[in-house]
């Protein structure tokens, strides 16, 4: 059981030049693990991500294939995309404020995508989502299902975006730095929340971030990106005392002389 991405190659054109997101891309995540995706900005993390839930722009050129537990996802059909995202997987951004409706309360939301995807009543609906919101910690979910997204601190809007996300029980998350709008506290205790969230329901997780101190808390394995290609794959003790490649030991230098 495992999302598996092989020879994935993006490319876009802007102003009649061609650019290449990501070449010859190889991964996979397994249920019940979670997958660091380390590199600078630029080295294909997110674009990676947004390959597997097809929501690159319509000028990009996506060659390779993605299987998830074994289906290879044919990226034209939208009827099964829609099936899959928020269903099988589902995905955190970085950024909370930017995914949330503020117009709408965070209940709502999260109700919506409940029943976009699930044959269930509003009612059914609602009881899911307060149990989800309890699954991410937010304190007095039946009141916190009232407010809007203005009303919340940033830690529990990125709390409301999990809620959001396992709402549905995907066997995968996919999440794009999701501490990096957040202060140090803040951020180790969704680090913490995304492992619980791991073992309690045997989720995999995919987890970008461009700091090697989050990926030493939490992940099983790390993906080391640099110039859109895979420059290193390893588990996470192995990569820490014994790194093969001349950029990993450069990101594990620089992270040390920040300590």
């Amino acid at each position: 059981m495992a999302i598996t991405v092989k020879d994935l190659k993006i490319e876009f054109e802007i102003e009649g030049k061609n650019v290449v997101g990501a070449e010859s891309v190889s991964f996979q995540i397994n249920r019940g693990e979670i997958l660091g995706i380390v590199g600078e900005s630029g080295s294909g993390k997110s674009v990676s991500f947004m390959a597997i839930m097809s929501l690159l722009p319509a000028y990009a050129k996506v060659s390779g294939t993605i299987e998830i537990d074994g289906q290879i996802i044919d990226r034209g059909d939208k009827r099964t995309l829609r099936k899959i995202r928020g269903r099988k997987i589902s995905m955190v951004f970085q950024e909370p404020s930017a995914v949330l409706n503020p117009l709408i309360t965070v209940g709502e939301q999260i109700v919506e995508g409940i029943m976009a995807h699930r044959n269930v009543s509003k009612k059914e609906a609602k009881d899911i989502a307060i149990k989800a919101m309890e699954d991410v910690h937010i304190p007095y979910p039946e009141r916190r299902f009232k407010q809007y997204p203005h009303e919340l601190s940033g830690g529990l809007k990125q709390r409301v975006v999990i809620a959001s996300a396992i709402a549905n029980r995907p066997d995968y998350i996919l999440a794009d730095e999701p501490t990096t709008a957040l202060d140090l506290t803040t951020s180790s205790q969704i680090l913490k929340l995304l492992v619980e969230l791991k073992e309690k329901y045997n989720i995999g997780i995919g987890l970008i971030t461009h700091d090697l101190g989050v990926i030493a808390q939490v992940a099983d394995r790390i993906l080391v990106m640099y110039k859109g290609k895979v420059v290193e794959e390893a588990d996470v003790y192995s990569l820490f005392e014994s790194p093969k490649e001349d950029y990993t030991r450069k990101l594990l230098s620089s992270r040390l002389q920040i300590l």
